[in-house]
Parts: C-alpha cells; sequence; structure tokens
C-alpha cells in the first residue's frame, strides 16, 4: 500500500477508502524502524499487542474524532500496564489505569503505540537531561530535541505519530515543537485533566499536545478536553469549533527596546517576516514593553515553585539523592535553603508582578513571540548544562504563572533553513481562538510536516463566527460526500465537527428514494444507541429555504449529544419507520450503505 501522511484527515479518508487500522499500524512499526533511534521510545507495545488494539476498533466509525489514529503519550503520564518512568528508573512504578486524557483519547478512537523519553522529572526546555539517552532531534541531529517532551516532539516530527502528548510548567509543550517543526498546543490550565500524570509543578501546569498541524492538534484537543471531577486543578474549559473571527485582532509584539534574541539575525528577520505577515492579513500589531513578563518569567524557578518540584522527589531524594541526574538536583534541592516564607514572598511577588503586567497587556487580543530567542546545539549543553537551558524558556517560562493558553505554529522556514515558529498567546479560555488565528500562519509559504517531506495541505476554510449562524445536525444524505450535501455547501454551509447522539435514538433506513434517506426516532435514555451525526454551520437568513426544501416525514427537532449538549437537527415521526428497517445497529448510515446490497 502507499506511505500514508500522518495526518488526522488523511488517516480518515485512507479508512474510508478500505485501509484498515493494522495497515496503519504496520506502517508505524515500518517508520520506527527507519528512523532508528532508541531514544524516543521508552516502552512500546509488542507487534501482537498493537495488532490486537488496531482489531478491537472493528469497523470505521466515522463518529469517532480519533478512530484508528496513532499517539504516543509521554512518560510522566499513565497508560495501563506501563512503567511511568518520569525518566528515572527509581522512581518507576506500574500504573493500573489510563490516565484521564488517555482515557478520553483512547474513547476516541486513538491507538496508543508508546511512552516517549523526557527531561528527567519534566526539568528542562532542552531534552537531553535523562539517563535513557536523548532522542535526536528530527530536524537536524546537531540541534537539542527540546524539552521537557523532546520524545513525544521527535515522534511527531518524523510522522511516526498523529499527535503526542507532553506536559508544559516552563514551556516543554512549545519549545520542542519549534525544535522539530511541528504544532505545539498549550492549552488553559485545568482544561486537560491531571489525573494519572506525575507533576512538576502541580499548580501551574498542563498536558500538552502535540502534531503536525494546527486541525490536528486541537482536533486532538477536543477529544481530550473534559471536565475531570476527580482533579483538585480542573476547571470547566470549553473547546468549541474554530470559525474564522469577524474582526481584526490586536496582536501584541515585543517592543524593539525589549524583545531578546541573543545576537541571531537570521531568528530576528525570520520573527518580523511573521509579523509582516500578521499586519498583511489584517492584525493591528502593537509593541509593548515586555519588562513585567520577563520579571514575570523569573520567579518560576525561584522560591514556591521551585519548592514544589521538591514536593514530587522528596523521598526518593531521602532515599537515593543519586538515582537524580546531577543537574535535576541542583535546580531542585535549591528548595532545601527556603522557608515557607519564602514561599510565600515569592507568591505575593508574583500577584504584583502581575499586576503590572496588566497594564500592558490592556487591549491587547493576543501576544506573538519567538517561541525561543535562538537554537542551541547538544554540543552547546555539554558545554553548559543550565544557560542554553534558560535561553529556550525566554518567551514561555511568565505564561502559565499568568495563567495563558498557547499555541507555537511553524512558519515558514528561516533563511538558513532551520524552522520557523511563533507561539500565540492569550487569556484562559482563549484556546479555539489562537488555534483560529494560528490556521493562517502554518499555511504562509511552502512548507513540510515535521521532519518528513510531507506537503503542508491547508485545511477547508473556517466558518464564519458571530450570532448569525445556525448550527445543525445531520444524519443522512446532506452528510459530507452524500448526494444531498450540496443542499448545505451552496447556501454558504460549513462542516464543523463530527458528533454522536445520546443512547436514546433508534435509527431507521425509510421507504422510498433515491436518494435512500434514514430517520432519526427519540426514546428514553438507553433504549437506543449513540448515532453518527456531523454538525454544519448555516447562515439564519438561508435556514428557511433549506427546511422548505425537507419533505414529511422529517421535521426540526432538539436532538441530545452523547455530552448532554442539545443541537437542532432532523427527527422522523414515528408511523413512517413501520416501512422501513430498523438499522440503529450500524450506528453510522455510511456503515448501513457500504453494507447495502443495493
Amino acid at each position: 500500500m502507499p506511505d500514508l501522511r500522518m495526518t488526522i484527515p488523511d488517516l480518515r479518508a485512507a479508512y474510508q477508502s478500505g485501509v484498515t487500522p493494522k495497515d496503519v499500524v504496520a506502517q508505524v512499526l515500518a517508520r520506527i524502524a527507519a528512523v532508528n533511534d532508541p531514544g524516543i521510545f521508552l516502552a512500546r507495545p509488542t507487534e501482537a499487542e498493537l495488532f490486537a488494539e488496531a482489531a478491537a476498533l472493528g469497523d470505521f466509525d466515522a463518529s469517532k474524532p480519533l478512530w484508528g489514529v496513532p499517539f504516543a503519550v509521554k512518560d510522566n503520564i499513565d497508560v495501563a500496564g506501563y512503567e511511568t518512568t518520569a525518566a528515572c528508573p527509581a522512581f518507576a512504578y506500574t500504573p493500573d489505569a489510563d490516565a484521564f486524557v488517555v482515557a478520553r483519547l483512547r474513547a476516541a478512537g486513538a491507538i496508543f503505540v508508546g511512552k516517549t523519553n523526557l527531561d528527567q522529572f519534566a526539568t528542562g526546555l532542552v531534552g537531553v537531561r535523562t539517563p535513557y539517552g536523548a532522542p535526536l532531534n528530527s530536524i537536524d541531529t546537531e540541534l537539542v530535541p527540546g524539552g521537557s517532551s523532546g520524545g513525544s516532539a521527535v515522534a511527531v516530527g518524523h510522522g511516526i505519530v498523529a499527535f503526542s502528548l507532553g506536559t508544559d510548567t516552563a514551556g516543554s509543550g512549545r519549545v520542542p515543537a519549534a525544535l522539530n517543526n511541528i504544532v505545539g498546543l498549550k492549552p488553559t490550565l485545568g482544561a486537560l485533566s491531571a489525573t494519572g500524570v506525575v507533576p512538576a509543578c502541580r499548580s501551574i501546569e498542563t498536558v500538552s499536545i502535540f502534531a503536525l498541524t494546527v486541525s490536528d492538534a486541537y482536533t486532538a484537543f477536543q477529544a481530550a478536553c473534559v471536565y475531570d471531577p476527580g482533579d483538585a486543578y480542573a476547571r470547566q474549559v470549553k473547546a468549541p469549533p474554530m470559525t474564522a473571527s469577524s474582526e481584526p485582532a490586536v496582536v501584541g509584539i515585543p517592543s524593539g527596546e525589549t524583545i531578546r534574541f541573543l545576537g541571531d539575525r537570521v531568528q530576528e528577520q525570520s520573527f518580523a517576516a511573521t509579523v509582516d505577515l500578521l499586519r498583511a492579513q489584517g492584525a493591528d500589531i502593537r509593541e509593548i514593553d515586555f519588562t513585567p513578563l520577563y520579571d514575570v518569567a523569573t520567579m518560576l524557578y525561584e522560591g514556591a515553585w521551585v519548592a514544589e518540584r521538591y514536593t514530587v522527589i522528596e523521598d526518593l531524594l531521602r532515599r537515593d539523592p543519586d538515582a537524580i541526574l546531577p543537574v535535576i538536583r541542583q535546580i531542585i534541592c535549591k528548595a532545601e535553603t527556603l522557608t515557607a516564607a519564602d514561599a510565600f514572598r515569592g507568591m505575593y511577588r508574583l500577584k504584583e508582578l502581575a499586576r503590572a503586567a496588566e497594564s500592558v497587556l490592556t487591549g491587547i487580543d493576543m501576544l506573538c513571540v519567538p517561541t525561543m530567542p535562538t537554537f542551541h546545539t547538544v554540543a552547546e549543553l555539554e558545554a553548559d548544562p543550565i544557560g542554553p537551558n534558560s535561553n529556550n524558556g525566554t518567551y514561555t517560562n511568565f505564561v502559565n504563572l499568568l495563567d495563558m493558553c498557547g499555541l507555537a505554529v511553524p512558519t515558514p522556514p528561516r533563511a538558513d533553513g532551520r524552522p520557523g515558529s511563533v507561539t500565540l498567546l492569550a487569556q484562559a479560555g482563549d484556546d479555539a481562538k489562537l488555534a483560529a488565528a494560528a490556521l493562517a500562519l502554518e499555511a504562509a509559504g511552502a512548507r513540510s510536516l515535521g521532519a518528513t517531506d510531507w506537503a503542508f495541505v491547508p485545511p477547508p476554510q473556517l466558518p464564519p463566527a458571530g450570532p448569525d449562524r445556525f448550527t445543525l445536525a445531520v444524519c443522512g444524505a446532506h452528510m459530507s460526500g452524500l448526494p444531498l450535501n450540496h443542499q448545505l455547501t451552496e447556501r454558504g454551509g460549513h462542516f464543523l465537527r463530527t458528533a454522536r447522539t445520546s443512547d436514546a435514538y433508534r435509527f431507521h433506513a425509510l421507504a422510498g428514494g433515491p436518494p435512500a434517506r434514514p430517520g432519526l426516532t427519540r426514546g428514553p435514555a438507553g433504549s437506543g444507541a449513540p448515532i453518527a451525526l456531523e454538525l454544519w454551520s448555516l447562515p439564519f437568513e438561508q435556514v428557511g429555504g433549506f427546511l422548505a426544501g425537507i419533505p414529511s416525514p422529517l421535521g426540526l427537532g432538539t436532538i441530545e449529544l452523547d455530552d448532554g449538549s442539545q443541537v437542532q437537527g432532523f427527527l422522523c415521526e414515528a408511523i413512517a419507520t413501520e416501512a422501513g428497517a430498523d438499522i440503529t445497529d450500524t450506528g453510522d448510515w455510511r456503515v448501513y450503505l457500504a453494507s447495502s446490497p443495493g
């Protein structure tokens, strides 16, 4: 079979054409062998186990947004039956259950393919602080892979998996993305559950997502973004479909006096070109004094937050200090000289600095910064284990302390061929807004995905935002690629996402046609099964004309989705189902059509 591009749309198209999860898993294994980097994965399922997980998915289920999509997991996040080491053998344990976020992704159909290497106890932005041997940067082996989520980023960069999980406290979900020419989505704190995750700084960290494209990263985020009442730091954060903004964004960038490139003129030119691109797209660019933000960044490795890291490894330090890498001990053991009063003074200082930052951020919709000020090599880290690591955090260390969300996005390659990257930052809860803004940036120029030779293919245009759009659920001939879909697209309809009903619905193939049509009927909870839907956005002024063409026995009604939310869609009069066939067991109109002899 032909080589598959490891993006979610490409995989879904392949599955609809007859490719199987076993075929995809075989390609994953072939790519791992071809890359031949033992530093990427710390643990993997056997070939037999992978094939068994692929087979367990059954027939293609379009209602599951990640069905058959391979993903990797940073080895400070639990996967049932696999050791969690946090890159420290003496710390290792084997969990009985998946981390909450891993369970959500698997429920959405994703296939787990391995645990990835990291800077020990997620302390570092370089990716070489590991006793297992560092992974090699996927773009240039002389460069550091980035950390602490280096293995996860490198796996995506090589196209081994479509997406991977990292974590992010100081930039570990963004810096490795920049170094490997991929996307790094650092969500709003609390959006993704930390249940089953080894903490670094529990109060200011998050699980993060790497992918080859913004759309893929956001799709995985939507699947994982479910409130976990068992996580004391979880928050109710929404992950709505991305929509195009109707107003130009006000984008803050570091002023000329405060921007930092550490002498890297090529990086400076690359960032200037991205700012010019934002202007050309209509953004209102405003230079701001970044001094308050840099001052916040210095707090991350002082006082309260170093002590917070210390709580994670305190017992191991006392029992077996040599089990922890010297550079990690050097950083975290600063906490042994601190008092509770020092921690409180640090928290007070952060509040003061955050208040000072408010004044420079007033009126700004989002920030755009270089993801890193410059590139550092493995040789530089060997000569100085601390300085280059600190440099990598220049534009990342303040973000979680100020409760911002962020997204590192590839931009056109630099003049020297190294990957371009900027990070967009915004207030908590603006994850969808950042992703939508990043789409235009990643589409600029000609670039390949990660370290592969796959050309970037822009996704479909986003639907416009605003209250003048109507969201409609369809389950039959109006779905993408089916005979009546043109009735939506000709009226300015835009596809939003796939979804499923709750288990209160039964599904019927109605008599008549062409085209063949299904009918959806509702009963008590548990009387039916989840049925695959597509959600479409339609201009309000087009809704009346569209509905006028919908024949009896179908009518507009309220449909309950499997996440408890409600949407408008077509329901069928029960009497009309008597002459048809009950196809509830198929759960999907496309599955029924594929199995129907006619």
